[in-house]
């Protein structure tokens, strides 16, 4: 496997990391280190929707014990429905692009109760004489 480098055009960078937490503790979940800012972002959509199957499989799957799942009161707040909805609205996707072409971070959180779950993306930049042509 070989490390991405950055774009040789722009010395950029994106990193894109992931983070869930409550109201005392955040835990990193995952990240990366991207060559393009569109890279990033399909990568945050696949953990999008990795943490909403975690969170709410589907209940026919086989791969659960019986009474592993109970169904529970609706609220407002429904963590994995907003990842699903986020990793699959195009418009959520062509703002975080646009943000990140112009230098800035992006956020999404998604809130369940005291829980949150953060995507974020945001660039990296390499200083040029680091940035090396590709082998």
């Amino acid at each position: 496997m070989t490390v991405p480098r950055a774009c040789p055009a722009t010395g950029v960078e994106y990193l894109a990391e992931v983070h869930g937490g409550a109201a005392a503790s955040s835990v990193f979940l995952g990240g990366v280190v991207a060559p393009t800012r569109r890279l990033a972002l399909r990568w945050l959509r696949r953990q999008a929707h990795r943490l909403a199957d975690a969170l709410d499989p589907d209940p026919h799957t086989t791969r659960l014990p019986q009474q592993a799942l109970r169904p529970t009161s609706r609220t407002a707040e429904h963590a994995p429905a907003q990842l699903r909805f986020w990793a699959a609205d195009l418009t959520y996707a062509e703002e975080a692009t646009d943000r990140l072409a112009t230098g800035y971070p992006y956020r999404f959180t998604a809130r369940q109760g005291p829980a949150w779950y953060q995507l974020t993306a945001r660039p990296l930049l390499i200083p040029s004489s680091s940035v090396r042509p590709p082998a």
